[in-house]
């Protein structure tokens, strides 16, 4: 789950966190009020969006008088904003941060995250922060730091002092670094969080520290701890259909391509989606139903992946273990008597009650192609598939 920028900025006060003051605006005029109530004569006008990148895709902009405040906001409210991040669609922009300017004197990357190959939650920082992180990390990633932070003894001082002197901070910045670490470390394990990333950070002209940026993301499997953080969840800002598939507690990811895919088991997902990119293919979804898949759940993937209008074949590869096949025979039938589907439908079926599964199919009356196989079943998807596009 994640934050709108100025919900998180919210937290990292709780934390004793640095951020310049702001207030959050869903209308023009709210905009100006809250220029007016901050004071000053510089403010910045910032997109509320799921998505990095805002800056270069002119969803932040720099005002200074209220005039511009008001053009700025009536810009971005209303609209979709298109990042490297959200994909060609965009996101909704329905609320603005208006935030004091700063006196920027350099800029610093900060972050916490898990490093799955470690185990371990990683400290990231690097001198070369702001809007082009990504590049500096792909071309030169020698400026990148990390700290992997031992579970049983947590962030330690000399940690935060090891990266503080690899940044270049000076005096009582070593000492304003550690306790923002210390601090983004303690809401990283409090609040069952993902990823915190500060970006940037920012030396000011004073020489103090001070989170320009925030963003958190809370593992969604742990919000249902925080009733705190599950009330700041903007639907709005999630693809409707992963929003429906976790209102029947199913994995789904939306992709581009035009082959439904319907399986139980991440790895095995992946492989059926390998297998169809493999055979020419392209993979419309990732959807997981899950090992304890009911009819019910059956029937709401099959209708999900079918609302999908660029949807030209779907394949159902299930291997029964603790899910049973006959009931995903079940809820295909159900789903594809209900939702009236009109694309082709391939079925791969191994394991507990294959054998009633493949029988129910078979007597069903309906159009469904069955599969003895993996590959036999992605070849014949994707023929299906490209049969349709014809």
């Amino acid at each position: 789950m994640n934050l709108h920028e100025y919900q998180a900025k919210d937290v990292f006060r709780k934390y004793g966190i640095a951020v310049p003051a702001g207030r959050v605006a869903a209308s023009p005029e709210e905009a100006v009020q809250a220029a007016k109530a901050l004071g000053g004569s510089v403010w910045v006008v910032k997109a509320q969006v799921h998505a990095g990148g805002r800056g270069k895709a002119g969803g932040v902009k720099v005002a200074r008088d209220i005039e511009t405040v008001r053009s700025a906001a009536q810009a971005m409210l209303g609209t979709r904003l298109v990042t490297k991040q959200t994909g060609p669609e965009g996101l909704p922009v329905e609320t603005v941060y208006v935030e004091s300017g700063s006196d920027i004197e350099r800029e610093i990357y900060l972050s916490l995250t898990l490093n799955r190959e470690r185990g371990r939650i990683a400290l990231i920082a690097s001198a070369a922060g702001g809007m082009d992180i990504e590049e500096v990390a792909a071309k030169t990633p020698e400026q990148i730091l990390t700290v992997n932070i031992h579970p049983a003894a947590g962030l330690q001082a000399y940690q935060c002092r090891q990266l503080a002197f690899g940044l270049g901070l000076k005096g009582g910045q070593i000492a304003e670094f550690q306790a923002m670490a210390l601090a983004l470390y303690k809401l990283y394990l409090e609040k069952d969080a993902s990823l915190l990333e500060v970006n940037p950070l920012i030396v000011t002209k004073s020489g103090n520290l001070m989170a320009l940026d925030a963003k958190i993301n809370i593992d969604a499997n742990a919000v249902f701890r925080h009733p705190d953080i599950a009330k700041l969840r903007d639907a709005n800002q999630e693809d409707p259909m992963e929003r429906r598939a976790s209102e029947h507690d199913l994995n789904y990811v939306s992709l581009d391509g035009d082959i439904a895919c319907m399986v139980n088991g991440a790895g095995l997902a992946m492989a059926t989606m390998d297998l169809i990119k493999l055979h020419g293919g392209q993979p419309a979804n990732f959807l997981d139903v899950g090992g304890g898949a009911t009819t019910e759940r059956v029937t709401a993937a099959f209708q999900l992946i079918l609302s999908n209008t660029k949807v030209r074949a779907v394949l159902v590869n299930i291997f029964g273990g603790i899910v049973r096949c006959d009931i995903i025979a079940e809820g295909v039938i159900n789903a594809v008597k209900n939702v009236g589907v009109k694309v082709p439908v391939v079925v791969r079926l191994e394991g507990t009650n294959a054998n009633k599964a493949r029988e129910m199919l078979a007597t069903s009356g309906l159009a469904i192609t069955p599969a003895t196989d993996l590959t036999d079943a992605a070849r014949k998807v994707v023929a299906a598939a490209k049969k349709a596009n014809k």
